[in-house]
């Protein structure tokens, strides 16, 4: 089933843009000097991966963290081992992203925090093979990437405009472009569609990419920005939830090729911190290189339809509506 959407995005397709990627997936992350003491770093999936790798990347420069994560045991064992390797203070939160009300209850939490949220990271992120709903009935991979960090982000919207500034950073993906034609809005749970986990996996990114617009938008007169980032073609956790089959291919063959997870949790970093990028918004970068990313990702339309449709599925405020009160 075609998008409707695809000839507009066929025309806006430049072989520029495929190269322009295809060069910058070699380029190393631009390093930030710059320590982080005393600030406070919020990060989803950090007991693995990306996200562990980033979570001792901010610690080792002075930050203290707030880790959400499924799995209490790990938690502790990651906040035993920051603590003591680098002095800092590291808490976590345990919530089931997949979960719409587990997401809502940790971001309730999170916008009660009496200190300032100065970076806030959405890692978490799966990849499945075959079709899976969460206990509300939604695609899995599109709440874990997109409605998770939309419920997250909404409810922290008005604590990080009383800040006077922070920053956002999606750990997206060039995998949108696996979404080449765009979101199916009108079939985001798969029900119309052969499902594949590549595109599953796209049209979430996508989401992610679309919602970036609409925040970056909303939250710049406060100085808050939002970013997201290709953390390189690296090693992740993503997709041991698969079969034996996926994951032996991906141990003996996509593992041998890829490059080491500390590039992504360096460019992460710089993203997070660097004077060299304070006031940018709404941009996606390949690491730290900026780049345009696929012509569905740019759809201002799309966006505004998505992000009514994502309001509806959570079921919270929408925080770019005014109320008689505000």
């Amino acid at each position: 089933m075609r998008n409707k959407k695809f000839a507009k995005y066929f025309k806006e397709y430049q072989w520029s843009n495929i190269s322009a990627m295809i060069r910058n997936n070699r380029l190393a992350p631009k390093i930030c000097p710059e320590d982080f003491k005393k600030k406070l770093v919020v990060i989803t999936g950090a007991t693995s991966g990306i996200g562990y790798l980033t979570a001792r990347e901010y610690a080792s420069h002075g930050a203290d963290l707030i880790c959400i994560n499924r799995n209490q045991k790990k938690s502790e064992d990651l906040k035993k081992e920051i603590e003591s390797e680098f002095g800092v203070r590291c808490d976590f939160k345990i919530a089931d992203l997949s979960n719409l009300k587990d997401t809502k209850r940790v971001a309730e939490e999170l916008s009660k925090l009496e200190r300032p949220i100065d970076v806030l990271i959405h890692n978490a992120g799966i990849y499945l093979t075959r079709k899976e709903l969460t206990v509300e009935g939604f695609d899995k991979v599109f709440v874990v990437h997109h409605l998770s960090s939309f419920i997250i982000n909404m409810l922290l919207a008005e604590k990080l405009k009383s800040q006077g500034e922070g920053r956002i950073i999606f750990v997206s993906s060039e995998g949108h472009r696996f979404a080449a034609w765009g979101l199916h809005l009108d079939d985001l749970n798969w029900e119309k569609r052969h499902y594949t986990g590549l595109k599953s996996y796209g049209s979430a990114k996508l989401a992610q990419l679309l919602s970036m617009l609409i925040f970056a938008d909303y939250l710049r007169p406060w100085g808050v920005t939002i970013n997201a980032m290709h953390p390189g073609a690296v090693r992740s956790e993503t997709g041991h939830e698969n079969g034996a089959v996926y994951r032996w291919v991906k141990k003996h063959i996509y593992n041998k090729i890829l490059r080491p997870t500390e590039i992504a949790a360096e460019a992460i970093y710089f993203l997070g911190v660097s004077e060299e990028i304070k006031g940018v918004t709404g941009k996606f970068f390949n690491l730290t290189t900026e780049e345009e990313p696929a012509p569905p990702a740019l759809d201002l339309e799309a966006a505004f339809e998505l992000w009514e449709k994502s309001v509806e599925m959570t079921g919270i405020r929408d925080i770019t509506q005014k109320t008689e009160t505000s």
